[in-house]
């Protein structure tokens, strides 16, 4: 019989014993542990209370023993209760297989009962539910100790079966299931995304039209003229025809004026482009309409190259909606059927079904073009062109997804018939797709756009990895095997095993093959999400709702799982891990959300990217003035802790480094913080403390190093001449030139000064003992504090103030590198005067921090799609849904990752000089190879 599981009492939350206090979900840091090993998600704590109930026996329960005994025989007895309400909840059976239940039959039975009894007794001493001062926890003989200690063995017990490696577990099993989802459901509909977006979607927004399971390029003038050079496109129909062909030309030109006689041909030509656009006004599927598609089938005569038909409201109207007319409706077409599809096999031909009109707001003479009639003539063209062909699919292609957007939006129109501008340009967009996506090949434009072939390099990378696995397959089939001669015994006297010897450690080969191997499958579902066109993707659609009520969850989960630190300094470990990971999930949250085109948030997250480079600057500085190490070994476990997962993705996704601008910034800047302090002399705190000349000539370095930001900042000219020489330029050209590193890099130009220039005054401060930096106590005096924090909350919201009244994203980043340390400054002030804020921090946020460059990178391919212009579906018709799987998986993708990076540094950068030598000539090497092989990649495109 198992007996319910009364709530945790008020000692478990009582600040005068924090020892057992509910700790928060934080699972272990990255680099801790060895990757095969379950990391739990919420942190084991007491450990001193576990080694005590440990040593307990049964008798202290029994009341055997002294007091102290007894108190543990309590706490013991409420353990077991705990782990079998933990049990029983995960479907087990009471008193079998608890770790504090044991194995013995009988004493499964009477050790809940009797932790039950002394659980009501401590509730019967102590009822109230207010956190108890100590006199009160000594009156209850340690009842409310006893309590706790089962709540956080039920803890424990949780953390046995929630783990990150089982998360991972679970979203491995999630991501082959999607995969076999998606490859069944194309298999099944078909895999051609033209037919997606010519017949399927849905409005996010009042204008924003989303195909089903692709996204749409909004085309440019240039681009549709360069996608349209030396093209001819004919429009052939009704006045609903004619409509859209204006909507057409102005993508290519938009001055283009709708005037002129409506019921006549109407031509348009750009002789800048060579791009010919005709309308052809034929109301009626006719004779007349037939004679002109003849023509073009003949083979001494042009042909347009995208030909656009539809007809049917003019024949409802003159007939007056008469069977007769629709049966000779039928005739007609079926006449040009052939025609059309003869003419299909050297063009491209849509075929128009026409759109439902609002009734309510036809005009008298328009009253017989119903929905119904409409309906039959569209079920009339589709039955026939479909069937035109006999053992084949019919080239003609029916465009009726306007019939989707007229549903939305008809409701608009000024007669009930025509459509409102706003709906014909999307119908027009969608044709510009449909013909251009193929050619120029947008990036946000996945609709149309065949699965692009594989380069040299990533057919290389696929056979790396491909051996990877192979070989760490055998290496655990050899290491299995041996592992298996050296399992226990059992020892036939008293039935239990004997090791007969420790496990070996694992040998950095197996390491090796098995980070790669577990690379090599993450990889493939980084290609498959953003290169194989196996999973949709969705245009962004940003609204207020979409960005603020996501930061406001993560700002209450963040308030709630908070921790007190380790140490109370200023910008400790904890705070900058939780400072880096809630401005990661913020920044993450304006990514999917599409919130950059909303110029206050805008300006924000530009404040939250130089925060990052501000803690840069602060904390390589910081490590180098304090321990003075200017050895290769840091540098190259810097250089290869930022660098290794966008090198693999450059090679695997077929991308530029500088497309991930953000680790080519921060990458730059560690060098050229390196750089700065390791040139002769070398200034060190602990010289500088012997003499205070040696800051004088520290500021003196920062003084010149401000001088070359200054020059190169306004002398764009000499900064590309830098960073175009080769091979620079294979690192920081994007299409084809270095203008977005130069604009990235002077966004943030003076962030990284101003961090170094922070951490200096700061340790020098703390140096002089001018901070009190003890728990609880203000930083500064009562006076001095008070005032420092009433300045930096003005400033802070000054500067949110003058971000909101910003005109123009250009003004704004002009001034943005000058002024954003000040909202830095005043987060820094904010956060560390107080001793309370100081002393406490939040592990949620925290535990994100420390996978942050891994989170920004991937969120690039399995969380955003198409480099994140859009938005990756893996359960298609439920947003709120998918964002939680797919979130799930990239974060999972995202801890998994920074493990492998870890383990990987710490074999192929070792601290031996000699070692290490010999590694950086075979990177070097390596690298000199995917120059070569880069450089015959880009001749073979061209």
């Amino acid at each position: 019989m198992s007996l319910p599981l009364l709530p945790p009492p008020a000692a478990a939350r009582d600040p005068v014993t924090p020892e057992v206090r509910l700790g928060p979900v934080t699972p272990e840091h990255p680099a801790s542990g060895h990757p095969s090993q379950a990391q739990p998600l919420l942190r084991q704590e007491a450990k001193g209370e576990e080694e005590e109930g440990e040593e307990t026996g049964v008798q202290g329960a029994w009341g055997n023993g002294t007091a102290e005994q007894r108190r543990r025989g309590w706490g013991e007895a409420a353990e077991a209760v705990a782990a079998e309400e933990v049990q029983v909840e995960a479907g087990g059976t009471a008193g079998s297989g608890s770790p504090a239940g044991g194995a013995g039959g009988g004493r499964g039975d009477w050790r809940p009962l009797l932790a039950w009894l002394l659980w009501r007794r401590q509730l019967q001493c102590c009822p109230c539910a207010a956190p108890l001062p100590r006199s009160a926890a000594r009156c209850c003989h340690g009842g409310t100790k006893m309590a706790a200690l089962a709540y956080n063995l039920g803890k424990r017990e949780i953390n046995h079966y929630f783990s990150v490696r089982s998360a991972k577990v679970l979203a491995l099993v999630a991501v082959l299931l999607l995969a076999l989802c998606h490859l069944a459901s194309r298999r099944y509909r078909g895999n051609d995304s033209c037919e997606y977006l010519l017949s399927s979607g849905r409005f996010l927004g009042e204008k924003v039209w989303q195909p089903h399971s692709c996204m749409m390029h909004k085309y440019k003038i240039s681009e549709a003229k360069n996608c349209l050079v030396d093209k001819h496109i004919a429009f052939i129909g009704d006045s609903r025809i004619r409509q859209l062909f204006y909507s057409f030309v102005k993508i290519i030109n938009p001055q283009f004026k709708e005037e002129g006689n409506k019921h006549e041909n109407i031509p348009f030509e750009d002789k800048t482009a060579s791009v010919k656009v005709d309308f052809l006004w034929h109301p009626e599927v006719n004779g007349s309409m037939k004679q002109c598609i003849k023509v073009w089938t003949e083979d001494s005569v042009a042909k347009p190259h995208v030909v656009v038909a539809g007809a049917a409201t003019w024949s409802i109207k003159i007939h007056n909606g008469s069977n007769e007319a629709l049966s000779q409706y039928k005739m007609n077409i079926t006449s040009i059927a052939p025609l059309l599809e003869k003419l299909a096999k050297t063009s491209d031909v849509y075929w128009v079904l026409q759109d439902p009109v609002y009734e309510d707001l036809l005009s008298e003479n328009r009253k017989m073009i119903t929905n119904e009639k409409i309906d039959a003539y569209n079920e009339a063209a589709i039955s026939i062109l479909n069937s035109s062909t006999r053992n084949s699919k019919s080239n003609v292609k029916m465009f009726s997804v306007s019939k989707l957007i007229a549903q939305e939006t008809i409701m608009e129109s000024l007669d009930g018939l025509h459509l409102p501008e706003s709906s014909r340009e999307t119908s027009a967009m969608i044709l510009m797709n449909v013909y251009c996506n193929r050619i120029l090949k947008p990036v946000d434009g996945s609709c149309c756009q065949p699965r692009p072939p594989l380069t040299l390099l990533q057919k290389l990378a696929a056979c790396f990895f491909t051996l990877s696995i192979i070989g760490y397959l055998i290496f655990y089939i050899i290491h299995h095997n041996a592992h298996r001669k050296n399992k226990p015994c059992t020892d036939l006297e008293s039935g239990e095993e004997k090791k007969n010897i420790i496990n070996p450690p694992v040998s950095p080969l197996g390491i090796l093959l098995q980070s790669f191997c577990k690379l090599g499958l993450i990889m493939a579902y980084f290609y498959m999400c953003d290169r194989a066109n196996l999973f949709m993707k969705e245009n962004k659609f940003y609204t207020h709702s979409t960005f603020f009520i996501p930061i406001i969850y993560i700002l209450v989960l963040g308030v709630f799982y908070n921790e007190n630190t380790k140490e109370t300094k200023v910008l400790n470990r904890e705070q900058t891990d939780e400072w880096k990971g809630w401005m990661q999930l913020v920044i993450l949250i304006y990514h999917i959300s599409g919130a950059s085109t909303f110029l206050p948030v805008y300006m924000h997250i530009r404040v939250l990217v130089a925060a990052y480079l501000f803690q840069t600057g602060y904390g390589h500085f910081s490590y180098f003035w304090i321990k003075g190490d200017f050895g290769i070994h840091r540098v190259c476990q810097v250089l290869f802790r930022l660098n290794f997962l966008v090198v693999v993705l450059c090679i695997v996704m077929d991308r530029p480094y500088q497309f991930y601008y953000f680790v080519p910034l921060v990458t730059v800047w560690f060098m050229v913080i390196y750089v700065t302090l390791a040139l002769w002399p070398q200034i060190i705190q602990k010289k500088a403390n012997g003499n205070c000349f040696w800051h004088f000539g520290l500021l003196l370095k920062l003084a010149f190093l401000l001088l070359c930001i200054c020059f190169l900042a306004y002398s764009q000219g000499a900064f590309e001449k830098i960073f175009s020489l080769w091979p620079l330029s294979k690192c920081f050209e994007l299409k084809g030139n270095v203008y977005e590193w130069w604009f990235r890099w002077r966004l943030d130009r003076y962030v990284v000064f101003h961090g170094m220039l922070f951490a200096f005054i700061y340790l020098a401060l703390q140096k002089r003992q001018v901070l009190s930096e003890g728990k609880g106590e203000p930083l500064f005096s009562n006076k001095v504090s008070n005032f420092l924090l009433f300045i930096s909350v003005v400033s802070f919201l000054t500067y949110s103030i003058w971000a909101s009244s910003c005109k123009n994203k250009a003004e704004c980043n002009e001034l943005h590198p000058s002024v954003s340390v000040v909202q830095i400054l005043a987060f820094i002030l904010i956060r560390n005067i107080p001793g309370y804020a100081r002393s406490v921090y939040s592990s949620f946020f925290a535990w994100f921090g420390k996978i942050s460059l891994e989170l920004f990178i991937c969120q690039y391919h399995i969380w955003l799609a198409a480099d994140t212009r859009g938005i990756l579906v893996l359960i298609p018709g439920n947003p709120m849904l998918n964002i939680i799987v797919s979130t799930f998986i990239f974060v999972c993708v995202a801890h998994e990752i920074s493990q492998i990076t870890n383990d990987l540094a710490q074999i192929i950068i070792p601290k031996d000089n000699s070692s290490l030598l010999k590694r950086l000539a075979c990177i070097a090497a390596f690298f000199c190879g995917l120059l070569i092989l880069s450089s015959v990649q880009d001749k073979s495109r061209h």
